[in-house]
């Protein structure tokens, strides 16, 4: 569990934001360092956001920082063999509806992967897939690129919604709530 506070799917999604957040506002690497040196303005950003007085931008600031950015493969760094990659697969099937969802299917849910990368992760949710990247590492998902990150969070939080699991406490079999119930909506089927 990341915090005491965070209950539910919704709060792990802002928390996990809330941590972005704080990476940038103090130019932090990684989710490791902003939440040691600055936990109390992550707690702030989390409460803001849980309560509505804070609000995440809209997805199209994401597309417009990838576009500016360098073309490379967002997982590796590579500038050979890229593709379009989604983040949240395209082939989720929770509801009949997903084929056709812009929320899955346009740029918003689209990053430069490099085809090794791209097919590696294959249906695999973000932070599963960093699992599998970083498996000595107990926070695997403080080495997510943070507009990767951003990305992931705002259009997985729409599937999330489709499906009425943002209330939900856990998804998965296991005890608590962890990074990897973000991912497990992926693996249910409508």
């Amino acid at each position: 569990m990341p915090d005491r506070d965070v209950k539910t799917v919704r709060d792990l999604l802002y928390y996990q934001y809330a941590k972005i957040i704080a990476k940038r506002a103090f130019s932090i690497n990684n989710g490791i360092g902003a939440k040691r040196e600055h936990y109390g303005f992550i707690k702030k950003t989390f409460r803001e956001l849980k309560i509505g007085g804070k609000s995440w931008s809209d997805i199209i600031r994401e597309d417009w920082q990838l576009v500016e950015s360098e073309k490379k493969c967002v997982y590796c760094g590579s500038v050979i063999d890229l593709q379009r990659e989604h983040i949240v697969p395209r082939s989720l099937q929770i509801k009949p509806e997903c084929p056709s969802c812009d929320k899955i299917q346009s740029i918003h849910n689209q990053v430069w992967a490099c085809k090794h990368c791209n097919s590696l992760k294959g249906t695999m949710g973000l932070y599963e897939f960093f699992k599998s990247m970083y498996p000595n590492e107990r926070k695997f998902y403080d080495f997510i690129p943070p507009l990767l990150e951003k990305k992931y969070l705002k259009t997985i939080y729409y599937c999330h919604e489709c499906a009425q699991t943002l209330e939900k406490v856990r998804l998965k079999a296991d005890r608590e709530l962890s990074v990897l119930d973000i991912d497990f909506i992926l693996h249910l089927e409508g």
